[in-house]
């Protein structure tokens, strides 16, 4: 008989060694044990996602709209906001300290995808992240949910298949979870592409990408079918490149660039400084007071993770002047660096959208020549290089946001330049000791 190996090869057990050698599998033999698997883990990984988005959205309304409305408050009025984001930081802090595990490690230190937690952090990870999104906190669901799942994926695995490796597990779960997140299989592939490009592993490419592409679908058909996400901005169509849109779509994917990297090289530094504090609940709740002031300067958009923040953003290109927007980018990225560094745990992709898309919407606003599709993704590309240093991803994010492949060629001439001004700089995450990746 034979088990799951790695990325789904056969493993022979004693039996089959004492009958004598087996043939040596087919690529078909080896894929075909992985499907269940893989589809059994996407599925799992959506539903995760979608209970966790649907509590904070309700919990989300409680606190927004249904306790300010009894207490004759401004829903999103400069003293609810300070109030609101304070008591998230304080709540956050009390469960961080409380919970088994602590909610998982430093979210400074944790990327995307990273080993598999304890089982027994979970619970309190997932608590603490329906707080942290209902809160109004500048951070997305993704790292914490991804490292759920993976934590979940591995530790199922290990009941109910204790010879397949973790490795397996780790990248279904991973697949899964940004298949449901972006609601295509098409982003999972394209992370899980650069990772393995980096391992000198045998076996083709898409031999290796079989099982996660099986997760991913798996992850994203379910979150489709039962939630309907969707990106689009539904900005103005960007019917067809032009010569001056060329320097334009570089200009402003380099400023969306150097942007990311003022909070990239910021964030160790505020980091250190809540670390000072040496009290979970005091630095969270410190950075709650912050990021309430700064919704209080940049307005109620600035909140949250930002994608609903960033559709109400774009139906109105027109409809705030440009300083406005310049504004919301700045409050958005100082947000993003100060929920990260003082322990509130999500994800930095959605926040880094809307910063990107504000930086945007603002070039359009001072040069109306540039398209609005083209300033939009140009700018969301240049952020997300810079704040995750994923080259597949931050394409297919920005070309996502507008639906249409017209922009493609345009992303690619930008993300050129942009590349050479990020790579073998600091990461937006940490070491153990404070310093930053490379």
């Amino acid at each position: 008989m034979f088990l799951l190996g790695r990325y789904g090869e056969p493993v022979a057990t004693e039996s089959s060694t004492l009958a004598g050698s087996a043939p040596e599998p087919t690529p078909v033999q080896r894929l075909l044990p992985v499907i269940v698997p893989a589809l059994a883990v996407g599925i799992l990984c959506a539903l995760v996602l979608l209970g966790i988005s649907l509590l904070a959205e309700r919990l989300q309304g409680v606190l927004w709209e249904t306790l300010p409305d009894a207490l004759s408050v401004g829903r999103y009025s400069t003293l609810w906001m300070i109030v609101m984001l304070t008591a998230s930081g304080l709540a956050v802090g009390l469960l961080v300290r409380a919970v088994p595990g602590h909610a998982g490690p430093d979210p400074a230190t944790t990327g995307l995808v990273d080993p598999p937690l304890p089982p027994g952090v979970v619970p309190g990870l997932l608590l603490v992240t329906v707080l942290t999104l209902a809160g109004g906190v500048s951070l997305g669901p993704e790292n914490p949910i991804t490292a759920a799942n993976i934590a979940l994926a591995c530790w199922l695995g290990r009941r109910f298949l204790p010879r397949t490796p973790a490795a397996l597990w780790l990248s279904l779960a991973a697949a899964g979870t940004i298949g449901a997140l972006f609601g295509t299989p098409v982003a999972a592939a394209l992370i899980l592409t650069e990772t393995l490009a980096s391992r000198a592993e045998p076996g083709a490419l898409w031999d290796r990408l079989f099982g996660p592409l099986a997760a991913g679908t798996a992850g994203a058909l379910t979150m489709t079918l039962l939630a309907h996400p969707s990106f689009d901005l539904a900005l103005p169509a960007y019917d067809r490149p032009r010569w001056g849109d060329l320097p334009a779509s570089v200009v402003i994917a380099l400023t969306g660039a150097v942007l990311g990297l003022l909070a990239v090289y910021a964030f160790p530094y505020v980091h250190r400084l809540f670390r000072a504090l040496k009290h979970p609940v005091l630095a969270l709740t410190a950075g709650g007071l912050l990021l309430g002031l700064l919704g209080a300067l940049g307005g109620h958009l600035t909140l949250f993770k930002g994608l609903d923040e960033v559709k109400e953003l774009a139906a109105d290109p027109s409809g705030r002047p440009a300083g406005q927007f310049a504004v919301m980018a700045v409050v958005k990225t100082a947000a993003l660096v100060i929920a990260a560094s003082c322990g509130f745990r999500g994800g930095r992709i959605f926040p880094a959208v809307f910063v990107g898309a504000a930086l945007g919407l603002c070039a359009h606003a001072l040069v109306t020549s540039v398209p609005v599709a083209l300033a939009v993704t140009c700018g969301v590309l240049g952020v997300l290089l810079a704040i995750t240093r994923q080259g597949w991803l931050s394409l297919f994010t920005a070309a996502v946001l507008v639906g249409d492949a017209a922009v493609l060629p345009m992303l690619c001439v930008a993300s050129l330049p942009v590349w050479l001004l990020v790579t073998g700089r600091p990461q937006m995450q940490l070491h153990e000791d404070g310093t930053p990746l490379k």
